[in-house]
């Protein structure tokens, strides 16, 4: 496929804060794509009203030729649409909160609770339906479109996409691993560039990191600088700032011990976890289990009221563009580029940078199926990402990635085929899950609770 001139980008579920906002920067910032058009949907009419309207404000101040589109239906806007990006959820603060309380009542504790344990299961269960209805007017309304999934959980959406919808080209996404940001945050911690400094040319072609692995449990399996290892020097700074660690402040449970975490599982595993917010999730030494005290305590639970604190302050910063209480000139410096727009923007202007996709192995990782759905570093274009060769997953973490990616494949057939014996089976193959009694208590109460939301098949 050639490169577009004038590239349609579609974001279902636009109001997403957490994306919809740095999509508006990029799509206006990069000259790949600020010439197209950027069509946002969703159906909380009152929040895509908002984002339409700061979207239109920021081209207008800038003076590109970005066109806006707005939709509460996918349908009205997905015609010749070359990209579409999948970012909505419903009320997921809310359903993470329920998933979370009600798993903690039966002994499983989840800092998150969108990927794996229960939480990652139901979360599926709520997102996925709506995932392949959107896909099924893609095939009939825009074929030859990219489809870049960025729900949660990103590596069950992506493989049901790639396995359900052959005929879609699809990749899946998360901002964990964001490029060029990750290496130089590995980067600075192996002493190769200063804090706050940029890798030159020559030193990110001497630098040699390979991260590998299922979404949210990635590692870092190799890091060599000008053929130097250099694994135990970021090993080191990561223990220097564990030394000095605070509980977390104000990133909630997901923030909390992360250095020191990160350092345990290197002294365990001989490799450094890169996204240990959620990698502390899928294993279990932090559930509170074991009889004598740890020197990190069980994990936290997933803070919902927080969140919603969280959510209401950046709907402020949006009507504060709105309401002109502060300068719309201001918005590019403020914001920032998003994974997804970032990668169309490599895509279209065929700029040749490698980002981490979640896409089929592929030999990538060579001990590995093909078929493994994992986060891999990838050379990407119009035609599709391509894995980089990484080597061979280590022994030890290699079976829990397997673990993970059976659990996560099960919980895709399941939703796909609506079967109650497939779902019992992913939740008893998930690695927190140690008590069948407590899997079936937790199927069978979050199925109650949730039954507004899921779909009917479950209750058939």
């Amino acid at each position: 496929m050639t490169n577009i001139q004038h590239p349609k980008v579609v974001v279902i579920g636009a109001g997403s804060l957490f994306f919809g906002r740095q999509a508006i920067w990029q799509m206006v910032h990069s000259p790949y794509l600020n010439t197209g058009t950027l069509a946002l949907v969703d159906t909380d009419h009152e929040r895509l009203d908002r984002m339409a309207k700061l979207a239109e404000m920021v081209v207008a101040d800038n003076g590109v030729s970005l066109k806006i589109e707005s939709a509460y239906d996918w349908k009205d806007v997905l015609t010749d649409a070359d990209f579409v990006v999948l970012s909505f959820a419903e009320k997921t603060v809310y359903y993470r909160g329920m998933d979370c309380t009600i798993s903690e009542k039966h002994g499983i504790r989840m800092c998150s609770g969108d990927t794996i344990g229960p939480g990652g299961i139901f979360r599926a269960m709520r997102e996925l339906p709506k995932i392949m209805e959107c896909v099924r007017d893609i095939e009939q309304m825009c074929p030859d479109a990219w489809v870049i999934n960025y729900i949660n959980p990103s590596a069950v959406n992506g493989m049901a996409l790639a396995r359900y919808a052959p005929h879609i080209k699809s990749f899946a996404l998360c901002d964990s691993l964001h490029m060029p940001h990750i290496k130089r945050r590995y980067a600075t911690r192996a002493g190769i560039i200063p804090e706050g400094m940029s890798l030159t040319a020559e030193q990110d072609a001497d630098f040699d990191m390979r991260i590998a692995g299922v979404n949210h449990f990635t590692w870092m399996l190799k890091a060599e600088y000008q053929g130097v290892d250099v694994l135990p020097e970021i090993a080191e700074a990561i223990r220097k700032i564990a030394a000095t660690e605070d509980t977390g402040g104000d990133k909630g449970a997901k923030g909390l011990f992360n250095n020191k975490i990160a350092y345990q599982l290197y002294e365990i595993f001989g490799y450094v976890p890169v996204c240990v917010a959620h990698t502390k999730e899928y294993v279990p030494f932090w559930q509170g289990k074991g009889k004598l005290p740890d020197a990190v305590p069980p994990l936290s639970i997933w803070e919902t009221e927080d969140r919603y604190d969280r959510h209401a302050a950046m709907w402020e910063q949006v009507d504060s563009f709105i309401n002109n209480d502060v300068p719309i000139s201001s918005y590019m410096d403020v914001m920032g580029p998003d994974h997804a727009t970032d990668i169309i923007e490599n895509m279209v202007g065929g700029l040749n940078k490698p980002f981490y996709v979640n896409v089929p192995n592929q030999g990538a990782v060579s001990n590995m199926n093909d078929d493994a759905f994992l986060e891999l570093l990838c050379d990407i274009d119009m035609n599709g990402p391509k894995p980089r060769p990484v080597g061979e997953m280590p022994r030890g973490i290699r079976g829990m990635q397997e673990g993970i990616l059976d659990t996560h494949e099960l919980t895709a057939e399941a939703i796909i085929k609506c079967d109650h014996t497939l779902l019992r089976r992913a939740m008893l193959s998930d690695p927190l899950v140690t008590s069948i009694a407590d899997a079936d208590a937790i199927l069978r109460e979050l199925l109650e609770l949730e039954k507004d939301i899921l779909p009917t098949g479950w209750y058939a």
